[in-house]
């Protein structure tokens, strides 16, 4: 059954071709069309255009079928073309004429846009949780080893002292940055599309301010057709934010990869959570790091996806944006596996607790001595010179301690700030 069916058959090979996989798709905005449905029953109640007892029928009806879409026991036959269809049959089904009311104001567009919309808001929130969940255990594992030395690298040499604490709350700094992209993808999806119908608004009296209301945004899109101009520019703004995350979890990622490498031996993990190699016994390889590594990569190409797809189409609605739907479901799918795995992971790291005895990381601390020179009124050029001929001449001995005080510094990062700005995001 189309909804846009008048009587024709329809031919198979263009059915198959033009519904792609959206059916397996809708399985998951499913939920939201209905809550979206009801929202739009009520409406229609208000403004006279139904019975209140009708729209009551219809949206005890849609709560039922919402159910059977969270329980897993709502289905999309081959013989419908999307959640659209299935759900107004079923409507009709058991309510008769009434279920065929729904549509009354609306179209398809601006269905699949406010189902979409409340999709992204809940998944935004909860990648927000996960990223949240991520950053304590980042901050926890840096308080903890907060006095660990370890060494610092610029064009991956030995540059200066470092520590674990300030690495492991370096990323979790990080991840307050992709927390503010992951709000403005939220606040763009914030505004309801529903009422905009297939672009041009409607002839009926209906009130978008009471399904705003409704269905909780925070605001509308008014103009009916910068409605329908979201589609396209909304999932490329969240998958911007998701593949902004995805840079910063690939480069832990691609961290741990070095730092369990036995030529650092920085950090380790039970053996439960590494694998091994088919004729290498000795072999702990990290599998799970790898993957997130290449997961986010890929993660991180969907905006330029989006680009090509949605690029230089005139305003109005054009079948290709339903491409974008899968590339966001898949996109919020893999990104909240790679944050629990990451969590989940380094929740059991262990940390090398005497790396810096080695010969290798005496040079770490020529910046900190020639800091001293200048500090008993030395000229800093020529404390580095000076520095520069002991080391060519083998005369640098390493006093291997550190007294770092500035706010983010190794003596001083700034847990509580850190903190505190993150708190600030999440509120």
């Amino acid at each position: 059954m189309k909804l846009w069916q008048k009587g024709n058959p329809i031919n198979e090979k263009v059915d198959a071709f033009t519904v792609g996989k959206d059916r397996e798709y809708d399985l998951v905005l499913a939920p939201y069309d209905c809550e979206a449905s009801m929202a739009h029953a009520a409406m229609l109640g208000k403004v006279g255009l139904l019975t209140n007892e009708e729209a009551e029928k219809l949206i005890e009806e849609l709560k039922a079928i919402k159910q059977t879409t969270l329980d897993g026991t709502f289905t999309i036959p081959d013989s419908f073309e999307d959640m659209h269809s299935r759900i107004e049959f079923l409507l009709t089904e058991k309510l008769g004429a009434l279920g065929k009311k729904i549509h009354t104001a609306r179209s398809r567009n601006d269905q699949v846009l406010v189902a979409l919309q409340l999709y992204i808001k809940e998944e935004v929130q909860q990648l927000k949780k996960a990223t949240f969940a991520l950053f304590e255990i980042l901050m926890d594992l840096a308080e903890k080893n907060k006095n660990v030395l370890m060494p610092g690298y610029t064009h991956m040499q030995v540059a200066m002292p470092s520590s674990f604490g300030l690495w492991f709350s370096a990323y979790a700094e990080s991840l307050i940055d992709d927390v503010v992209l992951l709000n403005a993808a939220h606040t763009l999806a914030d505004q309801n599309p529903l009422g905009s119908a297939a672009g041009y608004g409607t002839s009926f009296a209906i009130d978008r301010e009471a399904t705003t209301d409704r269905l909780g945004f925070s605001t509308l899109k008014y103009n009916v057709v910068a409605a329908q101009m979201g589609r396209g520019k909304i999932e490329k703004t969240t998958t911007q934010a998701i593949g902004q995350l995805g840079a910063t979890l690939s480069k832990l990622a691609m961290d741990v990869c070095l730092y369990m490498g036995q030529d650092f031996d920085f950090i380790r993990f039970p053996e439960s959570l590494t694998t091994g190699s088919s004729i290498m016994p000795h072999k702990k390889n990290p599998d799970i790091f790898e993957l997130i590594r290449g997961k986010c990569n890929l993660l991180q190409g969907l905006p330029h996806q989006l680009t090509l797809l949605t690029s230089n189409l005139p305003s109005g609605y054009h079948r290709e944006m339903q491409l974008a739907k899968g590339l966001l479901i898949d996109a919020f799918h893999e990104m909240k596996s790679c944050l629990e795995m990451l969590a989940y992971s380094l929740a059991q790291v262990e940390v090398n607790q005497d790396l810096l005895h080695h010969s290798k990381y005496d040079y770490l601390f020529s910046v900190d001595t020639l800091n001293e020179w200048v500090k008993n009124g030395m000229p800093f050029r020529e404390a580095y010179q000076k520095m520069g001929q002991e080391i060519t001449a083998g005369n640098f001995k390493p006093e291997k301690k550190v007294n770092h005080t500035h706010l983010g510094s190794i003596g001083n990062v700034g847990f509580e700030e850190i903190r505190s700005k993150m708190k600030t995001l999440l509120d």
